[in-house]
């Protein structure tokens, strides 16, 4: 129910777009809880700011290609998207595979991304890399020309979720 209202939560927010030239570059990031993307990528849509993924975007982060329309984000060629199962620590702390959480990802991810992932063993505990020529396929490559002129208002977005106040520390979900 939780994970559910996450969702609904980061749909309200992301649909009111406003337009910005800023850019977001996102970098070595490792991911955290889906809470916390959700609301932090939910407000980078909401600003209109365009998204550079530059290097690794794992675990939670990868909710930037359902939350983020294709149209404002871009890959370098370092660009690396890592999947897998969402988790949760029982009670002594080891990492239990959580369904909800894995669902919400499934429903989050765009239809391209999902068939990806199921052409490579399906979300589980073992992390599967999407990068090169097959990522794209799915983001747009960024163009020398863009990154040169966006230089200038870009900022920097790497480890964990740190969005206009809202942080997480490095919780894995």
């Amino acid at each position: 129910m939780r994970i559910r209202s996450l969702v609904l939560c980061a749909a309200v927010l992301a649909s009111g777009v406003t337009s910005a030239s800023a850019t977001m570059r996102i970098a070595e990031d490792r991911g955290g809880q889906i809470g916390h993307y959700l609301q932090a990528f939910a407000m980078l849509h909401s600003s209109g700011e365009r998204v550079v993924v530059d290097g690794n975007c794992l675990s939670a982060c990868t909710l930037v290609l359902g939350l983020i329309p294709r149209a404002k984000m871009c890959a370098t060629p370092r660009a690396r998207f890592g999947f897998h199962a969402a988790w949760m620590p029982d009670s002594d702390g080891r990492p239990v595979t959580s369904s909800l959480g894995t669902q919400a990802l499934w429903n989050i991810y765009p239809a391209s991304v999902r068939r990806w992932i199921n052409q490579h063993g399906g979300l589980s505990r073992k992390m599967i890399y999407l990068q090169g020529r097959a990522l794209g396929g799915i983001v747009e490559r960024c163009e020398q020309s863009t990154r040169r002129a966006n230089m200038r208002s870009e900022r920097r977005y790497t480890g964990s979720v740190r969005y206009q106040g809202a942080s997480a520390a490095s919780d894995r979900r």
